[in-house]
């Protein structure tokens, strides 16, 4: 079993767990840590915190943690998920 654990910053937590089941993961959990599985990896949204950078900056960071059955499923799971995860600046 092979597992990472990253941080996203400034996207939904509700939506992050969207993009798993958009992967084909159907939610275990219903609170922390929220888990996410399909047939070849599993996925769990750890926790979620502020950032405060200053007095009206303040970004959310989630942590998760992947696992799959392969470092190759691993790999490719964390591609796709980081493609619905890509947000573009204008």
């Amino acid at each position: 079993m092979a597992d990472r654990i990253l941080e996203f910053r400034g996207i939904n937590r509700n939506h992050l767990g969207m993009y798993f089941e958009e992967l084909g993961g159907r939610l275990v959990t219903d609170s922390f840590p929220f888990v996410y599985e399909s047939d070849s990896w599993r996925a769990e949204i750890l926790s979620e915190d502020e950032l405060i950078f200053t007095k009206t900056f303040i970004v959310n960071a989630v942590h998760i943690r992947f696992e799959a059955k392969s470092q190759d499923e691993l790999d490719q799971l964390i591609k796709n998920y980081r493609y619905k995860t890509t947000r573009v600046g204008g």
